[in-house]
């Protein structure tokens, strides 16, 4: 695969944050549709004339969750925030889908980040509010672009045109999953002036993610034959895997049928395989690597940014870590792991089992101390050939946000569940593949009697760690809240202690509920 960048054109941007951003901005300004006087202002009908023009936009979109402005790393963010490295799209996600969980402890005495290490997020937390400013932001992008791309007849505008509704139904996904029923809604039926979008249920919410990407499926390029970093069917193939894997969670309804449907489509038409090493999918040439089937991906020349895998690497580096051996300029002592998830691995021959102990304490005594958990080696800014990144300030490596290796788990877990249409024996075939890779061998192969759901959610665990997945795997398997499982600093106790189920969401913020009478709050907050 060749690493493609699109270029961004800095004169698109401020018509497509001027109209339709301010449609999910609750405040009445009355219509904004209306042509600027300024000359340098870009209105649609400027910005979308040509293909080419399409394509610019487009690539707005994909960066969307990579950058956090228009200048490369900061001084022009798209949304305005006190430190605009911490408004990143996936950095946010990050937060939001590993720090709440057993995967990390942060180091950061920081009020809005510590709330994350103990599940005691408010409403007014700083973080939620960037999260679902990001989520929003993608979405009133995507449906400028919708809107505008609807009726060109150009095959080629219309592929771009199912790559955005794609972006759309994966933020919308991100907002079902963290923020559940009642969030606005807006697509490009609705217009440009500012206004205070209804709400949607949860029932309704899955069902447009659903109907989208079965709409878009055929739309899409085949696995193999497009871009690398743009969406392809097996990536939708693979959204719509996890949509329905957690259709439960999110509509009280079973859909595992679905999931090894489309789980299987990925894993018989794909054309993916395995990689073989699997340290390579993290690190600085990983473009190079097999199974990766959608990634985010960072350039440090060319696509620059304080979140993204930019700030996993630097924030998992600290201590006596040598910041170079990394390929980064100096280490930022954030994140390092619970000893509860450290103990689910076979240090002695689990090759995924990338910890750095020197100078570190396994248990943590105190969540600001760096050095208390192990720290992870797992991402880096080093190629497989041991080469540094292109620039050591801003790293080289891409966020591979969905791989061959979790639809292997999640066909076995759908199976797991008692949905219809999957084999046990390829299930458990897939899932020692994986151990294979991992242990190098049969060792750690399994037997058919122990693939069951307690050995999958610990094997999640294991093959994707740090990847924006646990708290999605948690609540799916009730371990997330309460006291069926409890680590280290859960509830703000070092030993930890139950939570409350209140925290399975996030609470839409609460700025955004005192300006939309349209939106109620999630219970509990």
């Amino acid at each position: 695969m060749v690493k493609i960048m699109f270029n961004i054109k800095n004169q698109i941007l401020s018509i497509l944050v001027f109209t339709s951003l301010m449609a999910f901005m609750s405040s009445c300004t009355g219509d904004l549709s209306t042509t600027p006087l300024d000359n340098d202002v870009q209105t649609s009908v400027s910005v979308y004339e040509t293909q080419g023009d399409y394509e610019q936009v487009l690539a707005k979109l994909y960066a969307g969750l990579a950058l956090t402005g228009q200048s490369g790393g900061s001084g022009a963010p798209d949304i305005q925030s006190d430190d605009e490295g911490f408004s990143n799209y996936m950095r946010q996600l990050f937060a939001a889908q590993v720090v709440s969980t057993d995967e990390v402890v942060v180091a950061w005495d920081n009020p809005n980040f510590q709330p994350y290490n103990f599940q005691s997020w408010s409403a007014s937390n700083s973080f939620v509010f960037m999260m679902y400013s990001r989520v929003y932001y993608e979405i009133a992008l995507a449906n400028e672009f919708i809107r505008n791309a609807k009726g060109n007849n150009d095959p080629t505008i219309q592929t771009y045109n199912a790559e955005a509704r794609f972006l759309r139904a994966l933020s919308y996904w991100h907002a079902l999953d963290l923020y559940g029923g009642g969030v606005p809604f807006v697509t490009e039926n609705d217009g440009v002036g500012a206004y205070n979008p209804p709400s949607i249920s949860s029932d309704s919410l899955f069902n447009y993610i659903e109907n989208e990407l079965l709409a878009i499926e055929d739309q899409l390029s085949a696995p193999g034959q497009g871009e690398y970093g743009r969406a392809n069917r097996a990536a939708a193939w693979t959204l719509l895997t996890k949509l329905y894997l957690n259709a439960e969670v999110y509509i009280g309804e079973p859909h595992y049928t679905e999931a090894i449907t489309y789980a299987k489509r990925v894993i018989d038409q794909g054309g993916y395989q395995l990689e073989d090493n699997y340290q390579d999918l993290f690190l600085a040439d990983n473009h190079t690597a097999n199974g990766i089937i959608f990634a985010v991906p960072s350039d440090g020349e060319n696509m620059q940014s304080y979140g993204n895998t930019n700030y996993i690497i630097h924030a998992s580096v600290g201590g006596n870590m040598s910041a170079s051996n990394f390929g980064i300029d100096g280490p930022w002592a954030g994140n390092r792991v619970t000893p509860e998830f450290v103990n689910k691995f076979d240090l002695d021959n689990d090759s995924r089992a990338m910890f750095f102990t020197d100078g570190q304490t396994l248990d943590i005594e105190d969540p600001i101390n760096f050095q208390h958990g192990y720290a992870v080696t797992k991402w880096q800014n080093i190629t497989s050939n041991g080469e540094p990144g292109s620039r050591p300030a801003f790293v080289d490596t891409d966020f591979p946000m969905f791989r061959l290796a979790d639809v292997y788990l999640m066909y076995a877990e759908a199976i797991e569940r008692g949905g219809q249409g999957g084999d046990n024996s390829e299930a458990l075939s897939l899932v020692n593949d994986i151990r294979e890779r991992a242990y190098g061998d049969a060792s750690g192969n399994i037997t058919s009697s122990e693939l069951d759901l307690e050995f999958l959610i610990n094997e999640r665990a294991r093959e994707l760690y740090w990847e924006n997945h646990r708290r999605t795997d948690l609540i799916r398997f009730g371990m997330f809240t309460g006291s069926d499982y409890i680590w280290s600093w859960k509830g703000e106790q070092k030993d930890g202690t139950a939570t409350d189920a209140i925290y399975n969401l996030y609470p839409i913020p609460s700025s955004d509920i005192n300006a939309n009478p349209n939106l109620t709050q999630n219970p509990g907050y």
